[in-house]
């Protein structure tokens, strides 16, 4: 009788211990909290990826889990409009301090999408979002918090039409868990009274 509860038991012990993984490696300063940092501005993606579509998901996914942690909705139109007069179409990312002076937010969060790609294959390919997080002050312009992360997802199939279909299907939540992973190194917003 033993015998065969101890796979069992060995199943749930690898569940909670894969329940309890570490997060991802990040840096984040000591007294973050007391920066005050409630609103954010999620800056454009810097996109080195193949794929032009995905730095605008990830920057509505980065909206989307900001809101969840308890930091306001800036609205990314209201961001983009306000400083196309500094920005001009020009590769050269807007500083922190000048974000914080047209926008009055407490913080600008700067990402990179350094890939992005759906794989294809006869058996066997990958989809995956590697991207770069950086929250910094727009008082100061230190750097507040930073993360890299990639997230892979696996794809099996007879043909290579079969593993298209399966990587097209993931793509998008590929992209999100990279975010949701990412952005759990993130304490949430002061206002929820969490870490």
């Amino acid at each position: 009788m033993i015998n065969i509860f101890r796979p069992l038991l060995l199943l749930l012990v690898l569940i909670f211990i894969a329940g309890c993984a570490a997060k991802i490696p990040h840096a984040l300063i000591p007294d973050f909290g007391k920066k005050g940092v409630r609103l954010i501005a999620v800056m454009p993606v810097k996109n080195v990826s193949s794929d032009a579509k995905s730095g605008v998901m990830l920057r509505a996914k980065l909206v989307d889990e900001l809101y969840f942690k308890g930091y306001p909705r800036i609205p990314l139109r209201s961001i983009d409009e306000k400083l196309a007069g500094v920005s001009a179409g020009s590769e050269v990312e807007v500083s922190p301090q000048v974000v914080g002076e047209i926008l009055k937010v407490d913080a600008a969060l700067y990402a990179t999408l350094h890939q992005s790609r759906r794989g294809s294959g006869s058996l066997y390919a990958s989809t995956v979002a590697e991207a770069e997080f950086e929250l910094r002050s727009t008082k100061t312009g230190e750097i507040l918090w930073r993360v890299r992360h990639q997230e892979m997802y696996r794809n099996y199939g007879f043909s290579s039409h079969n593993i298209e279909l399966k990587s097209s299907k993931v793509y998008e939540q590929v992209i999100g868990d990279c975010v949701n992973r990412a952005l759990e190194t993130l304490p949430d917003s002061p206002d929820t009274g969490g870490n």
